[in-house]
């Protein structure tokens, strides 16, 4: 290479070096002159921020001063109540202790005077006595006789008089809420029987009802207990059972295995198990509707299934539950009216009549075993000695039992109730006055109040007042025991001795 070329490219190197120093230079000259403006420029933001959170800080203490002034201030307030209200306190305690003391002072005079007027009394009762020669109780006792003989006669006429206005007003009160109660109270009344009759469609189903040698109506009778007639009536087939319940049962499978077509042995069986839960659901349904219908509620199961059982009993062509919910409507009438516990009364009607789904089964009278069932399913005590009271053999010991048998005797004897006819009629009040004609010394014997009180005149040779009684007794037992009769009869025995003379 030329030493020209390199010298020139060592000063042209050179001067380069020195243009880009220069230029270097240049540029941190004004770097440093840029940070230089920043760094005052946030110096004075720093002093402005620092003197702004001063007077910030300031503000805030004083602030806070002033709060704690105000609190301070306060709680001297409240300081200063707490001593006015511990120094009122204070004078009040010191009222008191003083109010005690002058009655402290005052309950010693007070009973110093009852000591001095004691002894004052005493020393009087001393002189009288002297005087009158006579102890205090024996003064008493000749003032309260001399008081009674002065006033004898008035009180034997005032207790007359008010014996005689509260048996009129009795008598007139009865008769209203026993009318009213009649008056709101009227329902119908189904006759039933001892049988029930099914119409058969044709000979054919007459010959399927009886089966090959008779084994399907034996069936049906052995698994039913009713007997079946299929010959008595053309085109009838008769159910008869003294008990309703099984009778119905039994309607209810006829029906059914008459729709059915199939009858044998095997679907008799089938079809019985069926009908006999059919009917005891409407038993129950019929329990559950009567008590609501009378608005009694908490009966146990066991008693509306009982209950519900009287729907298929009847007395007389009555159907008895029907006769138990309108004696318990008609109890609760009067019940209210007389001022009675309403819901026991209607409880007791309602249940009074129970114990006839159980005759056939246990032995007794009717309102016995209603009594003893209600006992046995828990039944309030009252409401079963109420139930059990409603015939006369059963002293009645609450105004609840001699309301049960007040509506016994308005449901059961009012007019329609009972599907006696007539002939019937006749026949028994003729049989009411036999039975009484049959005993030694009756002379003569009427059955009266529709069979409810029969009569008895006897003669007063023959027997004596012990006899008489003794009599009524007898009389009462045959009735009971050789009649069917609804409710109670009342035999009244009548002895008495006439003297007859004649002026010539």
């Amino acid at each position: 290479m030329d030493p020209l070329t390199i010298v020139a490219a060592i000063i042209a190197l050179g001067a380069g070096f020195g243009a880009s120093n220069y230029v270097t230079k240049q540029k941190l000259g004004s770097a440093e002159e840029k940070a230089e403006k920043e760094l005052e420029k946030a110096k004075k933001e720093a002093r402005k921020e620092i003197e702004a959170a001063k007077e910030e800080a300031a503000k805030i203490a004083e602030e806070a001063r002033k709060d704690e002034q105000k609190r301070r201030n306060e709680v001297k307030d409240v300081e200063k109540r707490l001593l006015d209200r511990e120094t009122n306190l204070d004078k009040k305690l010191d009222e008191l202790d003083k109010r005690a003391e002058k009655l402290r002072k005052g309950e010693d005079e007070v009973e110093a005077l009852k000591n001095e007027i004691r002894d004052i009394r005493t020393k009087q009762q001393d002189k009288l006595e002297k005087i009158a020669k006579l102890k205090k109780a024996e003064a008493a006792e000749k003032l309260m006789q001399m008081t009674e003989r002065d006033i004898k006669d008035d009180l034997k006429g005032l207790v007359h008089k008010l014996q005689t206005e509260a048996k009129e007003n009795a008598e007139e009160l009865a008769g209203v809420a026993i009318v009213q109660a009649m008056e709101r109270m009227a329902s119908e009344v189904t006759a039933e029987r001892t049988i029930s009759a099914l119409k058969l469609p044709d000979d054919e189903m007459k010959g399927r009802i009886i089966g090959k040698e008779g084994r399907n109506i034996q069936a049906i009778q052995k698994a039913t207990g009713v007997d079946i007639m299929v010959d008595d009536t053309p085109g009838m087939v008769v159910l008869s059972s003294f008990d309703p319940i099984r009778r119905a049962v039994a309607v209810r499978v006829m029906e059914m295995l008459m729709k059915d077509g199939r009858i044998h042995p095997g679907r008799i069986e089938e079809v019985v198990e069926k009908a006999q839960k059919e009917i005891h659901k409407e038993v129950v349904r019929a329990g559950e509707d009567a008590a609501r219908e009378v608005g009694i509620v908490g009966i146990p199961k066991e008693v509306l299934e009982l209950i519900g059982q009287l729907k298929y009993r009847t007395s007389y062509g009555q159907n008895v539950l029907k006769h138990s919910t309108e004696m318990a409507h008609i109890a609760g009438i009067l019940a209210e009216q007389l001022g009675a516990d309403v819901k026991t009364a209607k409880y007791a009607a309602l249940i009074h009549d129970m114990g006839k789904a159980l005759t056939h089964k246990m032995e007794g009278k009717h309102h016995h075993i209603s009594g003893e069932m209600a006992r046995k399913y828990g039944v309030p005590e009252a409401v079963a000695q109420a139930a059990e009271q409603h015939h006369d053999d059963v002293e009645a010991t609450s105004t609840e039992a001699i309301i049960i048998r007040v509506v016994d005797a308005i449901s059961a004897a009012r007019p329609g109730a009972r599907n006696i006819s007539a002939e019937n009629f006749a026949e028994r009040m003729r049989d009411l006055e036999n039975t009484a004609l049959s005993f030694e010394g009756v002379d003569k014997a009427y059955a009266i109040s529709a069979g409810r009180e029969v009569r008895v005149f006897v003669k007063p040779t023959k027997l004596d007042d012990l006899g008489a009684i003794k009599l009524a007794r007898d009389v009462a037992n045959k009735i009971e025991s050789t009649m069917q009769y609804p409710g109670t009869i009342k035999v009244n025995v009548i002895r008495e001795t006439r003297a007859i003379e004649f002026a010539k």
